[in-house]
């Protein structure tokens, strides 16, 4: 199995990969050293015992900055980590229904999606409709506005019911209560006297 490069960090040129006659030189603290040839640049880089990075190819000239690459790559890649980290993914999880669901079953149904709600995931409720049972589409219709009443604290709809050929269905994502809001001010709040 061939695996896939996951980086959002963008392939700089290094050192001898380098092709243009004249760069802009910045420092290692990010001061301007000047446009010089490239074969003095490398000297001045080599020189400090840094690595010589192109980080605007498409200026004119070029500019390229003296800097410790694999150290800098490390950083990139940890800072990619804490991204991926607080990145939440949020799916489109579907619960299925028929028009004739008896009461008990229907709760059951309720709690599956309360608890994939208060996972996170947005949920499509979907009532399947079989033979002549579409000749009363009503009955689906009350089915899903019963399903949202159920869950009112709990979610919002994103989607009113709609046909979908056989399917009525409608999608409710996790909505923000009044708690999380209020714990998300106080953060805040803490934070900034920081």
């Amino acid at each position: 199995m061939k695996e896939v490069n996951r980086d959002i960090v963008k392939p700089l040129r290094v050192n001898e990969r380098i092709r243009t006659k004249e760069v802009r030189l910045v420092g290692e603290k990010g001061e301007q050293l000047g446009i010089m040839l490239l074969y003095q640049a490398r000297e001045v880089a080599s020189k400090h015992n840094l690595d010589l990075v192109e980080v605007a190819a498409t200026a004119v000239p070029p500019v390229c900055r003296l800097l410790d690459y694999g150290k800098y790559k490390y950083e990139q890649a940890k800072k990619e980590r804490e991204l991926r980290k607080k990145q939440k993914v949020s799916l489109l999880r579907e619960v299925r229904l028929r028009p004739k669901i008896d009461n008990h079953d229907f709760e059951a149904k309720a709690r599956s999606v309360r608890k994939l709600l208060d996972g996170g995931d947005k949920v499509k409720v979907t009532v399947m409709f079989r033979g002549r049972e579409i000749t009363h589409l009503e009955f689906g219709r009350r089915l899903l506005q019963r399903m949202t009443e159920s869950l009112k604290g709990v979610a919002s709809v994103e989607r009113q019911p709609m046909m979908e050929g056989r399917r009525m269905n409608v999608v409710l994502a996790p909505a923000a209560t009044q708690k999380t809001k209020i714990e998300e001010e106080v953060k805040k709040s803490q934070h900034a006297e920081d």
